[in-house]
């Protein structure tokens, strides 16, 4: 599904119809359009978490059993997959309109100075220059700095997939090879999604809510860290920053 498709289907999600609200995260108003930098990116997120992931309220890590080197292991782990497209944005002259780019890891038990890994992978169709802009535009944030993780990489190229409905949502990392994630949109009164607002995300000046999407299937199945879950935290939300915000 491309880019425009995607929004129809599932962006409405970021607007006033399913969220409730009388404006939404991607539209970008005259005065940010001429700021300096802006980024507005759809981001599906799913971790081993239970829905919803505590790791946002700061609470304790939850306990999970898995398989390590062939021994069923316990620790405390939010072991994660962040699928993002921009909807709209640049740094400068440089467009990053429709770029995708998947972040994977594990973010340990977030009492530490620093994460245990994470992997930035971009989809083969972001030029050089666009994925330099956004290296710097999510530098600004330290969920995506290099030296908050014991263990950063950017991984090769892989193409980045999406296939949306009302129902949910599924994204793939080289067809699944890398990385996929499942998700199944949560209703509740009046069969509307279940949402969750006001909720802090990364730094990000902006987000339109989250919509609670638990995971049928979250995996990263390249490296000795590779993992998988099921029915797990699943959200979807729409993230807004510029540079006449506060950073």
């Amino acid at each position: 599904m491309d880019k425009r498709t995607f929004l129809k289907s599932i962006g409405m999600l970021a607007a006033s119809q399913w969220l409730g609200q009388p404006a939404s995260a991607q539209k970008t108003t005259s005065a940010a359009s001429s700021a300096e930098w802006l980024i507005n990116m759809t981001v599906l997120e799913s971790c081993s978490c239970p829905v919803f992931c505590p790791c946002f309220f700061d609470n304790p890590v939850p306990e999970t059993s898995s398989m390590h080197h062939g021994q069923m292991v316990k620790e405390h782990a939010c072991r994660f997959n962040q699928t993002y497209i921009v909807n709209n944005g640049h740094l400068g002259s440089v467009r990053l309109d429709g770029a995708r780019f998947w972040y994977g890891g594990n973010g340990g038990d977030f009492q530490h100075d620093k994460h245990e890994w994470a992997v930035l992978t971009f989809d083969p169709a972001v030029s050089k220059a666009q994925r330099d802009a956004l290296l710097s535009l999510l530098h600004k944030h330290g969920w995506y700095r290099p030296e908050r993780w014991k263990s950063y990489a950017i991984g090769n190229d892989a193409p980045i997939q999406w296939s949306a409905d009302s129902k949910g949502i599924h994204a793939t990392l080289a067809g699944g090879a890398i990385a996929e994630t499942r998700t199944s949109t949560m209703t509740g009164l009046q069969g509307k999604p279940v949402t969750l607002n006001n909720l802090d995300y990364f730094g990000f000046a902006r987000n339109n809510g989250f919509t609670l999407m638990p995971s049928n299937v979250v995996a990263y199945r390249k490296g000795e860290d590779a993992f998988e879950y099921k029915n797990t935290n699943g959200l979807l939300t729409t993230v807004d920053m510029n540079s006449n915000d506060k950073t």
